[in-house]
């Protein structure tokens, strides 16, 4: 029974109809025998709108409230996921990155992991639950809520696989291979071929 990291994107979960088309195929993974830890970012383009909304009220907008809002965003998306995932007979339980114990410096909103203490997750898995994780979030030592900028869900996916030595790690995302920069914002980046 391997254990597998799948990560979905904001355009994966942007609705309710793609919400279940993800639980389904995450409860597909599920019944072929494997336990689950699945990554999510916040709906569509909640990020940007949050953005937007703190740029409404102030254009100089405080980092450590800036990261309780954005926070937020996986949140609404790992829930959903995880009653999407009760409505086809499997146990899921979510959980947030401060909960499941992802550890970053205090940099707010582009903060580094430092470490992921897995025992709530192990716990979870050992209990039978797909266990789904809010991406681009954690909390340092002092319990601040951080973010870790953009492509932090990834990351978090990434982190989650190696930690738990995951067999392995699936993003689902709507760019087609991993590049040196987003493809969409920086147009002369390059596709890696391989990562290491």
């Amino acid at each position: 029974m391997a254990l597998i990291v799948q990560k979905f994107g904001g355009s994966s979960v942007a609705n309710a109809e793609r919400i279940k088309k993800v639980a389904r195929r995450v409860v597909e993974t599920k019944r072929k025998g494997h336990r689950l830890v699945v990554v999510v970012s916040a709906l569509g383009d909640t990020t940007d709108e949050l953005l937007d909304l703190a740029g409404q009220i102030t254009d100089r907008p405080n980092e450590r409230e800036m990261d309780m809002l954005l926070a937020t965003g996986e949140q609404v998306s790992v829930s959903l996921l995880a009653m999407a995932i009760h409505r086809l007979g499997e146990k899921a339980i979510s959980f947030t990155g401060p909960q499941v114990g992802i550890i970053t410096d205090p940099i707010h909103t582009k903060a580094r992991i430092l470490d992921i203490n897995t025992s709530r997750i192990e716990k979870a898995l050992q209990e039978g639950n797909i266990v789904i994780v809010a991406g681009f979030q954690g909390k340092t030592v002092t319990e601040e809520i951080t973010t870790l900028g953009r492509g932090g869900s990834d990351l978090t996916a990434v982190a989650i696989a190696k930690v738990l030595r995951a067999k392995h790690c699936e993003i689902y995302t709507d760019v087609n291979g991993i590049y040196t920069a987003d493809p969409r914002i920086v147009p002369n980046a390059r596709k890696l071929d391989t990562v290491s």
